[in-house]
């Protein structure tokens, strides 16, 4: 699995309670991989920008055609405001019916980043 550098969100200093969201998606096949990619990628720019984004890694594995993300936020609120973002409806529209999707979500109290990972880890080898 390769992943991303961790993304600095604008709270990304915050040391509260957070929530965690990590997405997954698998496509049906191997054309629409990089593309799927490049448009994660291309989002994951507006992410400095967000309110309530503390950090962010985009993950891939490009031989079973998977990708997603680890999000921390600091609430539910904050990561609807980012589903909502018409460059993240769009993604979803343009990819959906090319794949399979699965997300969770939990809260921590805990931000650390090397714990949050391998959380994250445990949950996309189930």
């Amino acid at each position: 699995m390769f992943r991303s550098k961790w993304i600095l969100g604008p709270d990304a200093g915050f040391a509260g309670e957070v929530l965690v969201s990590v997405t997954e998606f698998t496509l049906d096949d191997f054309r629409h991989t990089p593309g799927a990619y490049r448009a994660g990628f291309a989002l994951s720019r507006e992410w400095p920008r967000l309110a309530g984004a503390v950090g962010l890694w985009l993950w891939a594995e490009p031989s079973r055609r998977r990708l997603g993300s680890v999000s921390v936020w600091r609430d539910r609120e904050s990561m609807r405001g980012f589903v909502g973002l018409p460059a993240h409806v769009a993604i979803m529209r343009k990819y959906r019916r090319l794949g399979a999707a699965r997300a969770t979500t939990w809260h921590s109290g805990e931000p650390d980043q090397r714990l949050l990972w391998q959380a994250a880890g445990q949950w996309l080898r189930e």
